[in-house]
Protein backbone atom coordinates (compact mmCIF):
# COMPACT_ATOMS: atom_id res chain seq x y z
CA UNK A 1 0.00 0.00 0.00
CA UNK A 2 1.39 3.40 -0.74
CA UNK A 3 2.25 6.11 1.82
CA UNK A 4 0.09 8.91 2.09
CA UNK A 5 1.64 11.77 4.27
CA UNK A 6 -1.95 13.38 4.35
CA UNK A 7 -4.28 10.26 5.73
CA UNK A 8 -5.02 10.69 9.06
CA UNK A 9 -2.88 9.54 11.31
CA UNK A 10 -3.80 7.82 14.91
CA UNK A 11 -2.28 9.53 17.72
CA UNK A 12 -2.26 9.58 20.77
CA UNK A 13 -5.86 11.21 21.14
CA UNK A 14 -6.86 8.62 18.93
CA UNK A 15 -8.83 8.49 15.45
CA UNK A 16 -10.49 11.71 15.05
CA UNK A 17 -12.87 11.96 12.27
CA UNK A 18 -12.31 15.53 10.17
CA UNK A 19 -15.75 14.90 8.50
CA UNK A 20 -16.91 16.17 11.91
CA UNK A 21 -15.05 19.09 12.77
CA UNK A 22 -16.36 19.86 9.10
CA UNK A 23 -19.96 19.47 10.23
CA UNK A 24 -19.19 21.20 13.92
CA UNK A 25 -17.84 24.22 11.73
CA UNK A 26 -21.03 24.74 9.29
CA UNK A 27 -23.28 24.39 11.80
CA UNK A 28 -21.74 27.00 13.52
CA UNK A 29 -21.13 29.29 10.08
CA UNK A 30 -25.22 28.65 9.75
CA UNK A 31 -26.27 30.03 12.45
CA UNK A 32 -26.31 33.77 11.18
CA UNK A 33 -27.65 32.59 8.14
CA UNK A 34 -31.05 34.13 8.71
CA UNK A 35 -29.67 37.60 9.19
CA UNK A 36 -28.70 37.42 5.36
CA UNK A 37 -29.93 40.40 3.79
CA UNK A 38 -31.58 39.55 0.25
CA UNK A 39 -29.79 41.66 -2.91
CA UNK A 40 -32.11 43.49 -4.86
CA UNK A 41 -33.54 42.58 -8.19
CA UNK A 42 -31.40 43.38 -11.06
CA UNK A 43 -32.80 46.07 -14.00
CA UNK A 44 -33.26 44.51 -16.52
CA UNK A 45 -31.49 47.31 -18.32
CA UNK A 46 -27.93 46.14 -16.64
CA UNK A 47 -27.68 42.62 -19.14
CA UNK A 48 -28.91 44.93 -22.12
CA UNK A 49 -26.66 47.61 -21.98
CA UNK A 50 -23.34 45.10 -21.32
CA UNK A 51 -24.42 43.47 -24.48
CA UNK A 52 -25.28 46.63 -26.90
CA UNK A 53 -22.01 47.55 -25.48
CA UNK A 54 -20.02 44.40 -26.31
CA UNK A 55 -21.54 44.35 -29.81
CA UNK A 56 -20.99 47.98 -30.52
CA UNK A 57 -17.12 47.17 -29.48
CA UNK A 58 -17.01 43.85 -31.88
CA UNK A 59 -18.55 46.44 -34.50
CA UNK A 60 -15.60 49.28 -34.33
CA UNK A 61 -13.36 46.19 -33.70
CA UNK A 62 -14.28 44.50 -37.40
CA UNK A 63 -13.96 47.84 -39.04
CA UNK A 64 -10.51 48.33 -37.69
CA UNK A 65 -9.15 45.35 -38.52
CA UNK A 66 -11.21 45.80 -42.04
CA UNK A 67 -9.47 48.94 -42.87
CA UNK A 68 -6.21 48.36 -42.03
CA UNK A 69 -6.35 44.93 -43.82
CA UNK A 70 -7.92 46.82 -47.17
CA UNK A 71 -5.86 50.07 -46.72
Amino acid sequence: MAHNPHAPQPGPEGNQDPAGSTQMFRAFVDEGEPQRRQQPAATSSGPKAGVIAAVIAVVVVLGAVAWLALG
